[in-house]
């Protein structure tokens, strides 16, 4: 059972979410990426924004095993509506491509075991012209209750920037209020120069921090870096609030095998939300394991909640580094496009984890198992252009111990 707060320390202050959700950074499904604002369904059936991409979507999800890979979510982003609201002020799915409504979509995925993630916008329309919160803030959770929507990203388009200080708390207290537990995804400091993350943190489960991720290696990599610059926004992530970088892109036309297994490295080492964009119709088997690596989600999860970062930047070469509650997890990224793989060497120093005897496990199968100590000298890796070597460091106890690279158990 969740248990909703709600605290005025003064009239007219907002307390914190407390909702109990998002503990580990949610996963799921949603359609902006690779559908967008397809809303054509004659010349284009099957990317159209609708019941039966979401259907077809959920079914997919039970049946080929995302679910029980811990994928749970399916989100309808942007242009979902009617153009204008009925005569009661409340919203209108578009009744061509929804005629079952939004409850009707609510009903189908509960019936599947999985949530429903529905996107809004705290502007006086969404970034697809279609209508807006603003002014309608209770009316709208209203109706998100009703149809039974587990899960709110409310992006920041068609609104004065100096609102969304005030106006993301007052949404997050109005979801509070209604009695149903709805995860909060704010867009609040992806539109603002110098966001107040402290306050961010307080009110949101999770938020977007930068502009829209694109089908590319360039823009994959533009986030990356434009996370690794930032550090300092560590301290905000963990249990029930998180730092998004963004949908996964793996399984649509931008990335190669091996520039998605970075993406899923290294959006797993920033404890990101894991938000699938793409056909489970068509997608290709290689991408669909890298989606449901078990190992690399059980990272992405781990119960400590700590985001990673970039300590090491070398020769067009970085290394990540996450502490999760039984070891490290480091990726070996390569940016090189020089044709070989490139052999890096670094020390514990380098890798920013203790010095001490470690079991070592690539993560994407690419590599035996190995053990490293410290009297082992450096730990050498080799990587493929655009890609990455994904290790998980397991110390090692001291009945352990290494022979011919094999662990006995004394």
């Amino acid at each position: 059972m969740y248990v909703l707060v709600f605290l005025c320390a003064t009239i007219g202050s907002i307390s914190g979410l407390d909702n109990g959700l998002a503990m580990t950074p949610p996963m799921g499904w949603l359609t902006w990426q690779r559908f967008r604002c397809i809303t054509d369904c004659k010349k284009y059936p099957d990317e159209c924004i609708s019941e039966a991409l979401i259907h077809r979507t959920a079914d997919k999800m039970v049946s080929e095993g995302y679910l029980a890979a811990g994928y749970d979510y399916v989100g309808i982003d942007d242009c979902w509506m009617e153009r204008n609201r009925d005569k009661n002020g409340r919203l209108v799915p578009d009744g061509t491509r929804f005629p079952n409504g939004m409850k009707g979509i609510g009903d189908y995925l509960h019936s599947k075991g999985l949530k429903f993630f529905l996107y809004q916008d705290y502007g006086n329309a969404t970034c697809a012209g279609y209508p807006g919160v603003l002014g309608h803030e209770k009316t709208d959770v209203e109706s998100f209750v009703s149809w039974g929507v587990d899960y709110i990203k409310l992006d920041g388009c068609n609104v004065e920037l100096s609102k969304m200080d005030t106006g993301y708390p007052e949404f997050g207290k109005v979801m509070n209020e209604s009695g149903r537990p709805m995860v909060y995804s704010c867009s609040w400091p992806a539109y603002q120069d110098e966001p107040d993350y402290k306050s961010i943190m307080e009110y949101c489960n999770l938020w977007r921090n930068t502009d829209d991720i694109q089908d590319s290696w360039a823009s994959l990599t533009s986030i990356m870096d434009w996370f690794a610059e930032r550090p300092e926004l560590v301290k905000y992530a963990g249990p029930g609030h998180w730092n998004d970088p963004d949908m996964l892109l793996i399984g649509n036309f931008g990335l190669s095998v091996d520039q998605a297994k970075v993406q899923m490295a290294v959006w797993s080492i920033m404890a990101a939300p894991l938000m699938m964009s793409v056909d489970l119709d068509t997608i290709r088997d290689e991408f669909k394991d890298i989606l449901l690596n078990s190992r690399v989600i059980e990272i992405d999860q781990d119960e400590l909640g700590k985001q990673g970062v970039r300590v090491w930047n070398k020769s067009k070469c970085e290394i990540w580094t996450r502490e999760v509650s039984n070891g490290y997890a480091v990726a070996f990224v390569s940016r090189r496009d020089d044709g070989a793989p490139y052999t890096v060497a670094v020390t514990f120093d380098n890798i920013k984890i203790p010095a001490q005897n470690y079991l070592v496990e690539e993560l994407f199968d690419q590599e035996e198992s190995r053990t490293f100590s410290a009297e082992a000298g450096k730990f050498e890796s080799r990587i493929n252009p655009s890609g990455v070597k994904f290790y998980k460091f397991t110390p090692m106890q001291s009945n352990e111990v290494k022979i011919t690279g094999v662990i006995n158990r004394q």
